[in-house]
C-alpha cells in the first residue's frame, strides 16, 4: 500500500528501507532464469556469491546460495553458463541491496536451449519476421559497409581482406563488440542501430567464428532478432559456419554460411566485373557491327534497283505510256471522224439522190395548183385552169389548154 508523506511529514530512510523488505518479502520463492556473469567460491566459506545476467536487458542481480546448494551443480556450472534458480528475494536493509537466495540450482541443457529456440522461432515466424517479402536486396556495389565483429577476431580479418581482394577501393565501418557472453546482446544490438543510424553505410554484416550452441545463444536472442527486424539497411548475417543456423540468419536480409562467403556475396569481384565489361563491350561490338552490316546489305541493294539507278526511267516509261494512249486516242477519233464522214457522205448522196431538186434537174417540172398542191393526175384539172409550173431554175404560170390533158404556158 502507498505511504502517506509531504515535505512536512517525511519517514526516515531506515522506514523506507523496511518497507521495501517487507513488500520484497511478500514475493515468495521464484524461478529465475539467467546466465551467470561473477562466480565466487571462497576457501571455507559456506556462502557462494554469484551474479545471475539477464543477456537480452542488460540486468543482472546478485544471488547467494549455501556451499551444500552449489555444489550439487559445482561440475557442470560456471562463469557463462545459463541456469534456473529457486530463490527467494532478499532486501538488505543496511545497505538499500537486493539480492535473491538460492534453495536449489538448475543448469539449462542443450536440449533445453534448442527446444525454447524452437519455440522461439515459431512465435517470431508467426509474426511475419522472417516472410521473404520483408527482405531487402543488396545494393550492387556498396560504397560503404558496416561490419559488427569480435575486436582482432579471425571473422573480422576473413571478411575485410576477402572484401578488399575483391574490391580494393572497398570501404568499412567496423563496430567491435562481444560476440558471446552476456554482454554481446545489448552491444550487438547497439552496433546494428547505430551503422543503420548512418545514411552512407550501405549493408551491414554481422558476424563471428563459429562455436557451440551456447556460444551462439545471443544471436538467437529476441531482442536481437527484432533489432534486425526493424533495421532499414540491408543485413547479411554471417555466424559460426555451414551447421550453425541461429535465428539471426532467418531475419537476416541475407545469410552467408561463413565470414568468407559474407564478403563474397556483399562485395563484387573486381576482375569478374571487367571481364563481364569486356564480353558486354564485344557483344555491343558485334551487335553493332552486324546491325551496320544489314543495313549497308540493304542500302546496296536499294541502290541497285533500277529506280534508284535512273529515276528518270519512271518517267521515261510513263511518257511513253502517255505517248502511245495519246496516238490511239487519236487513231481512234480519226477513224470514227472518218467513219462519221463516209456516213455523212453517203447520206447526202442519197439525200440529194432523193431530192426533188435532183429530179427537177434533169428536165422534169413539177405542176401545183394555187393552193400549192400538186397536180398527180390529168383529171385533177380543169380546162382553163391556171397552174404554177416549177423547174430547177425557177418556176412560171401555166393555163390549162381545153382538152384534158393539155397545158399552155400563160403568157
Amino acid at each position: 500500500m502507498a505511504v502517506s508523506t509531504s515535505p512536512e511529514t517525511p519517514i526516515p530512510v531506515g522506514e523506507v528501507s523496511r518497507l521495501i523488505g517487507g513488500w520484497i518479502e511478500r514475493l515468495g520463492a521464484v524461478w529465475v532464469e539467467g546466465q551467470i556473469t561473477q562466480l565466487s567460491r571462497r576457501p571455507g566459506a559456506g556462502v557462494v556469491f554469484l551474479t545471475l545476467r539477464d543477456p537480452s536487458y542488460d540486468i543482472s542481480v546478485s544471488v547467494t546460495c549455501y556451499r551444500q546448494v552449489f555444489d550439487k551443480v559445482a561440475e557442470v556450472v560456471s562463469e557463462g553458463a545459463r541456469v534456473v534458480v529457486h530463490a527467494k528475494p532478499e532486501w538488505y536493509a543496511p545497505r538499500g541491496q537486493l539480492s535473491l537466495r538460492a534453495a536449489e540450482i538448475k543448469p539449462v541443457g542443450v536440449g533445453e536451449l534448442l527446444a525454447r529456440l524452437e519455440q522461439l522461432k515459431k512465435s517470431l515466424a508467426s509474426e511475419g519476421l522472417f516472410a521473404a517479402d520483408r527482405k531487402k536486396p543488396l545494393p550492387f556495389l556498396p560504397q560503404l559497409i558496416g561490419l559488427v565483429c569480435g575486436r582482432a577476431s579471425a571473422a573480422e580479418r576473413d571478411v575485410l581482406e576477402n572484401a578488399r581482394h575483391r574490391w580494393p577501393a572497398v570501404r568499412f565501418a567496423v563496430r567491435n563488440v562481444p560476440v558471446q557472453g552476456v554482454h554481446a546482446v545489448p552491444q550487438v544490438i547497439a552496433a546494428v542501430q547505430e551503422l543503420d543510424a548512418l545514411p552512407e553505410v550501405d549493408v551491414i554484416i554481422v558476424t563471428r567464428g563459429g562455436g557451440s550452441v551456447e556460444d551462439l545463444l545471443p544471436f538467437s536472442d529476441e531482442q536481437l532478432v527484432r533489432a534486425v527486424g526493424a533495421a532499414v539497411t540491408p543485413i547479411v548475417s554471417a555466424i559460426g559456419h555451414e551447421p550453425d543456423s541461429p535465428l539471426l540468419d532467418l531475419v537476416a536480409d541475407l545469410r552467408a554460411s561463413t565470414p568468407t562467403d559474407a564478403a563474397k556475396k556483399v562485395v563484387p569481384d573486381v576482375g569478374e566485373e571487367l571481364a563481364r565489361v569486356q564480353q558486354l563491350r564485344e557483344r555491343a561490338r558485334r551487335a553493332i557491327e552486324g546491325f551496320v552490316q544489314r543495313e549497308e546489305r540493304g542500302l546496296a541493294a536499294a541502290l541497285h534497283r533500277p529506280s534508284i539507278q535512273r529515276p528518270q526511267r519512271m518517267v521515261e516509261e510513263r511518257e511513253e505510256q502517255i505517248t502511245a494512249l495519246l496516238e490511239r486516242g487519236r487513231r481512234t477519233l480519226g477513224h470514227l471522224l472518218d467513219r462519221a464522214d463516209s456516213e455523212l457522205t453517203h447520206t447526202l448522196a442519197r439525200v440529194v439522190a432523193l431530192s426533188p431538186k435532183a429530179t427537177l434537174e434533169r428536165g422534169y417540172a413539177v405542176l401545183q395548183k394555187p393552193d400549192g398542191t400538186a397536180v398527180r393526175s390529168p383529171g385533177e384539172v380543169t380546162a382553163e385552169d391556171s397552174l404554177r409550173a416549177r423547174v430547177a431554175e425557177g418556176e412560171f404560170r401555166v393555163r390549162v389548154d381545153g382538152a384534158p390533158g393539155a397545158a399552155t404556158a400563160a403568157e
